[in-house]
């Protein structure tokens, strides 16, 4: 996996070069947007770790300019911690933001989160474990037998084996598979989950959907 860091810090930029160059990721590291931008428009990326504060053009018009000619995962890494940048960022488009100074553990696990979705968001058939669904044929089976399911079930279902591991709020389920504001006096996303749960986890040995309480839900192998 191929990422460009965009950083104009030395201390920082050394730091993350070495740091996930031992992780098994290839860096290419840059100082200014201007080079960001030429070597986005040459070299095939997975991901880019940008900061906001940037000679020549800031991390916003990076960003845009980076995704002007194909799609690109987008972190941002900033001293900005003001909630209007975060927002700012995410509204952007930006698939995640960490503040400075920051954790490496943490942002290596956001940097792997992010990574792992964009090679899933290709997948045309998801799986975990036994049980797959074929995108485009929109078929999924488990252990070998096949199980119908609605057209919100797949959308569900689907969102869940995109996002492995991830803890998925119930107010982004609802704005991701229903397009809708989460309402608390709703349990429209508890009754969905509770029935794909009964076609796809309680016919079997073990389950792959798992609640997390007070928060969402995650799918992931447990033994």
């Amino acid at each position: 996996m191929r990422i460009l860091l965009v950083e104009d810090e030395a201390h920082v930029g050394e730091y993350l070069v070495k740091g996930l160059g031992e992780n098994g990721l290839v860096v290419d590291w840059v100082r200014s947007g201007v080079d960001a931008v030429h070597h986005g428009a040459n070299v095939d990326y997975d991901l880019a770790i940008l900061d906001v504060g940037l000679p020549g053009l800031d991390g916003w018009e990076v960003m845009k300019r980076l995704r002007a000619t194909r799609p690109l995962p987008v972190l941002f890494l900033t001293a900005r911690d003001r909630v209007e940048d975060r927002v700012r960022g995410l509204e952007l488009g930006a698939d995640d933001y960490l503040v400075k100074p920051f954790s490496f553990s943490e942002l290596l696990a956001r940097v792997r989160v992010i990574l792992r979705r964009g090679r899933q968001q290709d997948a045309t058939v998801l799986t975990i474990g036994d049980l797959s669904l074929d995108v485009l044929r929109r078929r999924v089976e488990r252990a070998g037998q096949r199980i119908e399911l609605t057209v919100k079930e797949f959308a569900l279902l689907t969102l869940f084996l995109r996002r492995q591991t991830e803890v998925l709020s119930r107010t982004l389920i609802a704005e991701l598979v229903w397009e809708m504001h989460f309402d608390r006096d709703t349990n429209v996303v508890e009754v969905a989950v509770r029935r794909l749960r009964a076609k796809v986890d309680e016919p079997f040995a073990s389950s792959y959907i798992h609640t997390v309480r007070g928060f969402g839900y995650v799918m992931e192998q447990r033994a």
